[in-house]
């Protein structure tokens, strides 16, 4: 039945409508906004109750150069209509709007693609941004496609095979319903229309997830008194477009019930991921394809299966990446497009004194920079991908252009970067050979607190408050999603801060996950200092030098402090002055940007016995100052290295 499909474009006034006999698509005409879904019984998948521009519809937030992460919301409407392929296997249309210096619009053209293949349960989308060098300049803190559903009929979300749940409805989070709390996004459900719900904490950041894993999510319609059960589905097949890197963590679905693509966001980075366009400077990005799936299954049967096909259909769109079908001359299809090979090693000489495959590494290609730039890399496109057990890789796909080769490994600290600068051009398959990385290393580590892996998952997680908790991450590897963890620290140490005895202490018990204020009953915040407490023996080195590494998993408007054993000198051995936006803390993320510090310890104020290195956050503005902790390791002077393993 299926084959016997037909595309069909009905062009109106003011809307057009392309079916393929599966469903039909609604956009508003030259706006380029989706109005109207028509799937299976549902006359329409998206909000009737909405107006139609805010159904479904393309945005983005810009400023001219102002700093931080907000700026003018911009809907993005077309102002032209174009037909751009009309045959029996496919239409795409376009609908553009063009920069003019009269405008008070933001100085970029924009090209909206919308496309619906034959015989295919849903739409495709893209769009073309482009600025011309003599524009102006401006900021671009954001831009996504975002989708309402109907809240009569879609219930329970899907983000991966655990965190998938019944969701409460919008109206559970006004008014008397609900009450905000810390931030308006977190909202506690104090009388639901679903009782089920009460004493729950709804907030859209714990439904947040890395690029590399934002692949599929979206929504379940499952009410057995209605239509069979539909599911609405955002797949994106490949992350080449998304700002970041892999461990860039997004929004995706989340109450109302909306469902995102989101391309480029300041969300767990601040305003370093902000891309920020310079005077005298073109700019040119294809954002997309991405997919939007619509599947169902008859009354009777589990309306679950349907996140289960809707991930074989993620896994067929990967395997299909990049499309060959998209008409803009922007979108390079498979044979203009290159492939990388190569292997990649450790060499640790106080871990192991041959090199070791770096296995399980993460590899990319992206703009030229500094060794560990592309978390902050908004304006190019990234490639990545992960070893295997020997270190070798294959970078497939990779668009035409000039990159550097990054790197990490993780159990080890640092960046890699590949120095020369790597041309690829269309058909390319090069085979870079082998590379070594050298992760930072002084001399013999004496102790470490920690994994080196980016993130702070493996220290202490405090249950949530029983008053403030989300049900999906009670007994979750993910616990850290709860709302409030912050202020347990309080609890935890209400007079004193922690105090970590190295040999004796177990990180996973007792290093708290966030270094942060203690919070008084008062409301005020007082900043804290946490003590590492160690014993040297009596061949302490009193000419040479120690080397402290320090890795943060993330910082939000943080200044960390260190002092060794003298907790009353004024000037502290090492600062990091004020850093990071990135807020995790407050938007249950386990990290943010990844940064290392290496700071030198000279052997002469060390001492034989107890010592003592003093980690001080020291602004107290609020309770989301703060840092996460990735790894901290201290390590001796250099050394002979044939005397380690």
């Amino acid at each position: 039945m299926a084959n016997q499909t037909i595309l069909q474009l009905d062009i109106h006034d003011h809307h057009v409508v392309m079916d393929n006999g599966i469903l039909a698509v609604t956009l508003s005409k030259p706006d380029g906004n989706v109005t109207g879904i028509k799937y299976s019984s549902i006359d329409n998948v998206l909000e009737v109750r909405d107006k139609e521009a805010h159904r479904g519809y393309w945005d983005l937030v810009w400023n001219s150069g102002t700093p931080g992460t907000t700026g003018t919301f911009d809907e993005m409407r077309g102002k032209e209509f174009e037909v751009v392929v009309q045959n029996e296997e496919q239409i795409e249309l376009s609908f553009k709007r063009n920069y003019s210096f009269k405008d008070k619009e933001v100085p970029l053209n924009i090209d909206k693609r919308f496309i619906m293949l034959r015989n295919s349960s849903g739409f495709y989308s893209y769009a073309i941004y482009e600025h011309l060098r003599e524009w102006p300049p401006f900021n671009l803190p954001q831009t996504r496609i975002v989708f309402k559903l109907r809240k009569d009929k879609f219930h329970y979300m899907a983000i991966a095979d655990n965190r998938k749940r019944w969701m409460p409805l919008p109206e559970d989070r006004v008014g008397r319903r609900g009450k905000t709390l810390d931030f308006p996004e977190a909202v506690l459900l104090v009388h639901p229309r679903e009782a089920a719900f009460k004493g729950e904490v709804d907030d859209k950041y714990q439904y947040s997830c890395e690029n590399k894993d934002l692949k599929v999510h979206g929504w379940i319609s499952m009410d057995p008194s209605d239509d069979p059960p539909v599911g609405f589905w955002q797949i994106t097949p490949s992350s080449e477009f998304r700002s970041g890197g892999p461990l860039k963590q997004n929004l995706t679905s989340h109450v109302g019930p909306y469902a995102l693509a989101m391309f480029l966001s300041a969300h767990y980075g601040g305003e370093e991921l902000v891309l920020k366009l310079n005077p005298d400077e073109p700019w040119k990005k294809v954002f997309g394809p991405v997919f939007f799936y619509l599947n169902s299954v008859p009354n009777g049967t589990d309306p679950l299966s349907l996140w289960e096909d809707a991930k074989i259909q993620m896994t067929k769109e990967v395997q299909s990446w990049p499309y060959s079908f998209p008409a803009s001359e922007n979108f390079p299809p498979p044979n203009q497009r290159g492939r990388l090979t190569g292997n990649l090693f450790v060499l640790d000489r106080y871990a192991k004194q041959e090199q070791m495959p770096a296995a399980e590494a993460y590899v990319g290609l992206a703009a030229p920079g500094d060794a560990g730039s592309w978390q902050t890399e908004t304006k190019g496109y990234q490639f990545w991908t992960k070893t295997d057990a020997y270190g070798s890789f294959s970078i497939e796909n990779v668009r035409i252009g000039d990159y550097n080769l990054y790197a990490w490994v993780p159990g080890f600290i640092g960046d890699y970067r590949y120095d020369v600068v790597i041309s690829v051009s269309a058909g390319s398959d090069m085979d870079v050979g082998d590379f070594v990385f050298e992760p930072p290393r002084n001399g013999p580590t004496l102790w470490e607190i920690g994994i080196p892996d980016r993130s702070a998952a493996e220290f202490y997680i405090p249950d949530p408050n029983p008053n403030y908790i989300n049900k999906l991450y009670v007994d979750h590897p993910d616990r850290f999603r709860q709302y409030g963890l912050w202020e347990r620290y309080a609890e935890l140490y209400p007079d004193t801060d922690l105090v970590y005895t190295v040999g004796v202490s177990d990180y996973t018990k007792d290093w708290f996950f966030a270094h942060v204020n203690r919070t008084r009953n008062d409301g005020s915040h007082l900043p804290t200092t946490w003590q590492i407490k160690f014993t040297l023996d009596n061949n302490i080195d009193k000419s040479g030098i120690y080397k402290l590494r320090v890795a943060l998993a993330t910082a939000n408007v943080a200044e960390l402090q260190i002092r060794v054993n003298n907790p009353e000198v004024e000037s502290a051995l090492f600062t990091t002055g004020q850093i990071g936006h990135d807020n995790a803390i407050a938007r249950h993320g386990i990290h943010g940007l990844y940064r290392l510090y290496s700071v030198d310890i000279s052997g002469s104020v060390l001492v034989e016995g107890e010592n003592t290195i003093l980690l001080s956050q020291i602004i107290n503005n609020s309770s989301f100052n703060g840092v996460m902790y990735d790894y901290i390791r201290l390590e001796g002077p250099p050394s002979d290295v044939s005397t380690h393993p």
